[in-house]
């Protein structure tokens, strides 16, 4: 229901906005499209030997992806998410984004309770075919096609709660390229920053819809 009260907000303030300024003649649709949980996963290097571990993939086992720093072993973690863009449901090739939110629950927080913040960056990527591998996790090897941050950061406010974060420039430039899948990696922003990690949640259960990563699009 939070997530249902949200996108129609959103959906609202986006359309009298987009309205104002459409010179397509066409009608705006907004579509929301989950995250793929078969390729959804995340990328956590080792704080000592800098080896990667690739998890991808949500499962019984597995329903979550994890962006930031473990404050307990030092290891950086950097989720991935991929929404699909072909087909029903999806963004047509020809079509003029007025606005992209993502929309993400998250699990938990480490340290617990948080007393500062966790600045994240949100990069958009693409990796195809959409399978996971240790260089993703490099921004020179895997470079952002375009980028933004969550703001405000991470906070202990957060805990529990559904994020949304404003990524229409992403989407503009995911459309320009044609790109098959809109891909995302979330990690800590740059800089120097205290350890802190992002549980986000990505549930196969019957409450993936609203828990799950979201993608909604208004285009024309």
């Amino acid at each position: 229901m939070k997530r249902l009260i949200r996108t129609v907000l959103v959906a609202f303030m986006t359309m009298a906005l987009a309205g104002c300024g459409n010179d397509s003649g066409r009608p705006s649709v907004v579509t929301q499209i989950l995250s793929d949980p078969t390729y959804d996963g995340n990328i956590a290097q080792d704080s000592i030997t800098g080896a990667f571990t690739v998890t991808q993939g949500m499962s019984s086992s597995v329903q979550s992806v994890f962006a930031g720093i473990d404050p307990t072993s030092g290891a950086e973690f950097r989720a991935f998410l991929d929404f699909p863009l072909t087909g029903a449901g999806g963004v047509p090739g020809n079509a003029v984004i007025a606005s992209a939110f993502l929309d993400i629950v998250i699990t938990s927080i480490l340290p617990q309770p948080l007393s500062g913040t966790i600045p994240i960056r949100v990069d958009l990527v693409s990796f195809q075919p959409p399978t996971l591998v240790g260089t993703d996790f490099d921004r020179t090897l895997q470079p952002a096609l375009a980028t933004t941050t969550i703001s405000p950061p991470i906070s202990q406010s957060d805990f529990g709660g559904h994020v949304t974060v404003d990524v229409t420039a992403l989407m503009v430039e995911a459309q320009r390229l044609g790109l098959p899948d809109f891909q995302v990696r979330i990690l800590r922003d740059l800089g120097i920053a205290a350890p802190g990690l992002v549980e986000i949640n990505n549930t196969i259960g019957a409450n993936r819809a609203n828990l799950a990563p979201l993608l909604q699009v208004t285009y024309f």
